[in-house]
């Protein structure tokens, strides 16, 4: 909040106004109380003979009740079962136990020799799945029609979750798992080539359906058989 600009004649203004008004309250609560405070300033009352010690002695006999009250519920626990809450408390060699990658279905063990670890191994879970050797060999055979290009595009037309445990980059949350997505899937309703279909079709093209000719005029026929 900034300061009030005191050189401000509507400012001056404002603060003498203030400063009456506090001043009318100032006065206004003294002659409400004003008997209060002759009272407490002739110090015209009994006196009482308290000392300190008397003031201290009645706290303390105040505080006795509460006292005996928690030392009996406080036997009353002691003797007490305690509850165990937690009857397993899980340890280190528990901490991969039902949450490996195993475990959860993502991958097998069989065929990632590097998920075969006991619970005991807190490693870090591999991050890409193993590689197919055929694909592998690629990397190692001579150029131009192998080598490190064609190995990198053989490999691009492998499906992310199959090369990798999770999603390592927010770029995969589009196309992370589409076989589930049902975005993949043929359409119900499409658009279809029915040339295509029937030429590539078992018995071959067919002849229109009858309801697919043009209807005959009503009356004798044109043509008479001879």
């Amino acid at each position: 909040m900034p300061l009030l600009d005191i050189t401000n004649p509507a400012v001056i203004i404002f603060l003498i106004e203030n400063y009456e008004k506090e001043n009318r309250l100032r006065l206004n609560w003294i002659h409400k109380h004003r008997e209060q405070i002759q009272q407490a300033a002739t110090l015209n009352r009994e006196p009482t003979n308290y000392f300190e010690a008397d003031v201290i002695a009645q706290n303390m006999i105040g505080g006795l009740a509460t006292t005996k009250r928690d030392h009996v519920v406080a036997g009353y626990n002691r003797r007490r079962t305690p509850l165990r809450d937690g009857r397993f408390i899980p340890g280190v060699e528990n901490l991969r136990r039902g949450h490996s990658i195993a475990d959860v279905g993502l991958g097998d063990p069989l065929c990632d020799p590097r998920l075969k670890r006991p619970d005991g191994d807190l490693s870090i879970d591999p991050i890409m799945r193993p590689v197919d050797e055929r694909v592998k060999r690629i990397v190692y055979k001579r150029r131009p029609e192998f080598g490190k290009d064609q190995y990198l595009k053989t490999r691009s037309k492998t499906w992310p979750e199959e090369k990798y445990y999770f999603a390592e980059c927010s770029n995969w949350d589009y196309g992370w798992r589409m076989r589930d997505s049902a975005l993949h899937q043929k359409p119900s309703y499409g658009r279809c080539w029915h040339l295509t279909r029937e030429l590539r079709s078992r018995v071959g093209p067919q002849p229109d359906p009858p309801h697919y000719k043009s209807s005959e005029h009503c009356g004798p026929s044109k043509f008479v058989s001879l």
